[in-house]
């Protein structure tokens, strides 16, 4: 059975439902779908998986969360990226969704394979946001079928 797996960590509560509905959307017929916070991820996860999202919600100014997700990125530096299909997400309050554009230049100099552009939502996702993470979901489960 083909495995994505959602990464994410959510200060609010905001991203947490984007990995949520993107989690939902990609759980097609045969897809088996991992949702962990990135406390509870490891870089095996990502490694061992067929597809994979990470989300994080801007902080500071445009950053990565600094004291988990940031290392976490860190630790996948010099893994070889290239074969597992990506998909970057997160929620933000204030910029332009600059640090979804840092991270998506990042992981693409790692090599990584970026299914999508970063999605990234104001604030609490209404429903019409949560849609777009559903078929972010289902983009990332038919890039594996």
């Amino acid at each position: 059975m083909k495995k994505i797996t959602v990464i994410y960590w959510s200060g609010t509560g905001n991203t947490k439902q984007m990995a949520e509905a993107i989690a939902a959307g990609a759980a097609l017929e045969g897809i088996s779908v991992n949702l962990l916070s990135v406390d509870k991820a490891s870089k095996a996860d990502v490694l061992t998986s067929d597809a994979v999202a990470l989300g994080c919600s801007a902080m500071g100014n445009e950053v990565l969360e600094e004291m988990e997700m940031e290392p976490f990125i860190q630790d996948l530096e010099g893994e070889n990226l290239s074969s597992i299909p990506l998909v970057l997400f997160g929620s933000y309050d204030w910029g332009d969704g600059q640090w979804l554009k840092d991270w998506a230049e990042r992981m693409e100099e790692q090599g990584a394979k970026l299914e999508a552009e970063g999605l990234m939502i104001h604030n609490t996702p209404d429903e019409s946001g949560l849609d777009l993470c559903r078929n972010l979901g289902a983009k990332l489960a038919a890039a594996i079928i």
